[in-house]
């Protein structure tokens, strides 16, 4: 295997996509000190989650990583030695040609999609020989298990949280940037970064209703400004939308750096997509997932292949509380149960939270998804 890496991201799912596809790119430089160029398609995407690149440079050196615009027609350029194609992206055919032309093919992988199906092991690391060129491309599968390819995990990032959570003055300071102190005894601190046919301000018209007070902050973006339209028309983005015991502040659009502090810093977690899901789940939080919908509600399926892995060995009564608001909040329950759905997973708050970083400790091992990428290219390229 060879040093130079790379990796095709096109831009679907707004930024679980890329944001994984930026993620380990910025691993594998970083890390593993590889050449990693990355190919995307759509740069004001990767742009938001990571300020420090242009989206007006078609190419730009940033966090280590060279940055590419992929545009139509593709240019011709000799490849990489180790080839990613994320989530069926599919590499543009004049770079397959050239794959084909090198004396020492490339290693080719297919990085798919994150799932906790049972049937991802058994597809996990298997070859797929092109029909006319003499090039094999392997499907890589992300994880829960050993037998799959894991999840995407930076060293020391547990140092970070810790290091984080540890400090008041940190957390001061924190939580100073949108006008707020401390959380009060008792008080919630929510993240809700959804899509927009959430149901958020059903559960927030819930939450102003209740007597528990609870501070939530939400991403910038189209489910934030639904929210703002159905409770606050009118209203400037940057205000609190303030409702009995709830009050909610729409917030920047956070890099990935700022947006694991978020997820750190508070007592639950609304994630959606993939790179948000999994860093949640590393935040050692209560997380409720707002899943991307797909054609013939397959997603449905990855929902609940997730709940069954995730609550397994759980009390019936925890497991119930997290079912039914992850249910709920990604419409499979009936109308109006949203509310009872979130008082449950609120009266498990303690629970959640002992089981939250109890999986997070089972997930952790010392070889995440880019150490494992790099070994299983290393192995099928000699």
């Amino acid at each position: 295997m060879g040093d130079r890496w790379d990796i095709f991201c096109k831009v679907v799912d707004n930024y679980g996509d890329i944001g994984v596809a930026w993620r380990l790119a910025r691993i594998l430089a970083s890390e593993h000190e590889l050449d990693v160029r990355l190919w995307v398609d759509d740069l004001a995407a990767l742009a938001r989650i990571w300020p420090a690149v242009s989206d007006r440079l078609p190419s730009q050196r940033v966090a280590g990583v060279q940055v590419q615009l992929w545009s139509e027609p593709f240019p011709r350029v000799d490849s990489a030695d180790v080839v990613i194609e994320t989530f069926q992206c599919a590499v543009p055919q004049t770079y397959v040609e050239s794959m084909a032309a090198r004396p020492i093919r490339p290693s080719w992988i297919n990085l798919d999609y994150l799932s906790a199906e049972t049937w991802i092991s058994g597809c996990h690391g298997l070859p797929s020989p092109h029909p006319l060129l003499p090039l094999t491309r392997y499907f890589y599968f992300p994880g829960f298990d050993p037998a799959t390819g894991g999840l995407l995990h930076e060293r020391g990032l547990e140092a970070q949280r810790a290091t984080f959570l540890s400090d008041p003055r940190t957390l001061e300071r924190y939580w100073a940037q949108y006008e707020l102190a401390l959380p009060a005894r008792g008080e919630l601190r929510v993240n809700l970064f959804c899509y927009p046919q959430a149901p958020v301000a059903e559960l927030f018209s819930h939450w102003a209703r209740g007597t528990t007070r609870i501070t939530a902050l939400m991403p910038a973006g189209a489910a934030a400004e639904h929210l703002r339209a159905a409770l606050a028309p009118g209203s400037a983005i940057d205000g609190w939308i303030e409702r009995g015991a709830a009050r909610l502040k729409i917030i920047p659009f956070c890099d990935q750096t700022e947006f694991d502090r978020l997820l750190w810093a508070c007592h639950v977690n609304f994630v959606r997509g993939e790179d948000s899901f999994v860093r949640a789940q590393w935040a050692r939080r209560a997380f409720v997932w707002n899943i991307y919908p797909q054609g013939e509600n397959a997603h449905w399926i990855k929902l609940h292949a997730f709940l069954d892995r995730y609550t397994a060995g759980t009390s019936p009564r925890l497991s119930g509380a997290i079912r039914h608001i992850w249910r709920a909040w990604n419409g499979l329950a009936a109308p109006g149960e949203l509310s009872a759905a979130w008082e449950c997973f609120a009266a498990e708050r303690n629970a959640l939270a002992r089981h939250a970083t109890r999986w997070a400790e089972e997930l952790a091992c010392p070889e995440d998804l880019a150490a494992g990428l790099v070994k299983f290219c290393a192995r099928i390229g000699k």
